[in-house]
C-alpha cells in the first residue's frame, strides 16, 4: 500500500477542514456510543432545562477547544510517537463533542456562537506549545485535562438530578480526561511554570461564562 506524503498545502487544507468540522458541526460522528443511550430522561422544568443546556454548551465548547489544542499541537509536533498520542486523544475528544452536541439537541438548545473564536485561540496555543518542545506540549495537555476534569466534576454537582443522560455523558468524559492527563504525564509532560496555569484558568473562566449564555 502506498503512503501519501502531505504537502504543506495539503496540511493547511486538512486543518481548515478540522476547524470547520469541530467549530461548526454540533454533533460529528462518534466512534463510541453515547453514555446517554438507554438512560431515562427525568422531568425538567424550564429553568432546569435552560441550566442543563447552558452547562452542556460549556462542555461542548470545551471539547471544541480540546480539538483545536490537539490539532495545533499535531500540526507542528516533531515526534511521531507524540503525534500519535495526540491524535488518539483527539479522536476520543471527538466522541465527547458528538455526545455534547446530541445532549444540546435533546435539550432544545445549540452550541456557543463563539465556537470558531474559541477554536482559533486554542489552536494557536497548541501550536505555540508544540513549537517549544514536546515536553511543553504534553505539559499543556496535562494541565488542560486537570482543569477540565475539575470543571466536569463541578458540572456533575450542578446538573439537575432529572437530567440523568447529561450526567452519564459528563461522568464518562471526566474519566476519559483523567486518563488523557495521565498518559500525557507518563509520556514526558512537564508541570507548566507559573503563571501559565493561572492564565489558563482565567481564560477558561471567561470561556465558561460566555458559552453558558451565548
Amino acid at each position: 500500500m502506498l503512503t501519501r506524503h502531505l504537502s504543506g498545502l495539503d496540511r493547511v487544507l486538512v486543518e481548515i477542514e478540522r476547524a470547520l468540522g469541530a467549530s461548526l458541526n454540533a454533533a460529528p460522528e462518534a466512534r463510541r456510543p453515547s453514555p446517554a443511550v438507554g438512560v431515562a430522561q427525568g422531568s425538567l422544568d424550564e429553568g432546569e432545562r435552560r441550566h442543563a443546556a447552558g452547562l452542556m454548551r460549556v462542555n461542548h465548547t470545551g471539547e471544541v477547544c480540546a480539538q483545536a489544542l490537539y490539532s495545533g499541537q499535531d500540526a507542528v509536533a516533531r515526534n511521531e510517537a507524540t503525534r500519535a498520542q495526540l491524535l488518539h486523544a483527539a479522536a476520543e475528544e471527538t466522541d465527547h463533542l458528538a455526545w455534547c452536541g446530541e445532549r444540546l439537541e435533546a435539550l432544545a438548545s445549540r452550541p456557543s456562537l463563539f465556537n470558531p473564536l474559541w477554536y482559533a485561540g486554542s489552536f494557536a496555543i497548541g501550536a505555540a506549545a508544540a513549537l517549544i518542545d514536546d515536553k511543553m506540549s504534553l505539559g499543556f495537555v496535562v494541565e488542560t485535562e486537570r482543569q477540565v476534569e475539575a470543571h466536569l466534576g463541578e458540572h456533575l454537582e450542578k446538573l439537575p438530578e432529572g437530567d440523568a443522560p447529561s450526567r452519564a455523558v459528563v461522568a464518562q468524559m471526566q474519566a476519559d480526561e483523567a486518563r488523557h492527563g495521565r498518559m500525557a504525564r507518563e509520556a514526558g509532560g512537564i508541570e507548566l511554570p507559573l503563571p501559565i496555569p493561572t492564565l489558563m484558568r482565567f481564560a477558561s473562566g471567561v470561556m465558561k461564562a460566555v458559552a453558558y449564555r451565548i
